[in-house]
């Protein structure tokens, strides 16, 4: 048997997929720090979201038209910026300060999809 490396599923294969699941542990751990009374408020609704950004990034890999993983892409990048809009109300209400690193993947992710958007975009690119 090969080793899971060969078996990787396409989308387990995309940096921004793999940036996105650590995006997504980031997010766990920050959003840890809550307090008890947002555990069904807030805490669930910036998991949601993270949860929310490689789900949709593997769901748009595994369909057939370009158009309907663009669709998908799209939706990821609007769950990003629901998570970022999140992390700053978290940050406004002193629920903790998020690590740097949670910042400086949500820039890399919103560069990446939005590069990733453009390229599939583009006439003649094959997904």
């Amino acid at each position: 048997m090969g080793s899971r490396e060969s078996f990787k599923r396409p989308h387990e294969r995309l940096e921004v997929w793999q940036d996105a699941m650590d995006l997504v542990e980031a997010v766990y751990r920050f959003s840890s720090l809550f307090p008890d009374s947002e555990r069904f408020a807030l805490t669930m609704q910036i998991r949601r979201a993270a949860i929310s950004i490689p789900s949709n990034i593997a769901e748009g890999a595994a369909r057939r038209s370009r158009q309907e993983y663009l669709r998908f892409l799209s939706i990821a990048r609007g769950s990003l910026a629901e998570l970022d809009t999140q992390r700053l109300i978290a940050t406004r209400l002193n629920y903790g300060d998020p690590p740097a690193m949670l910042d400086e993947l949500t820039d890399r992710l919103f560069a990446k999809l939005t590069s990733l958007m453009n390229t599939l975009g583009k006439p003649g690119v094959k997904q």
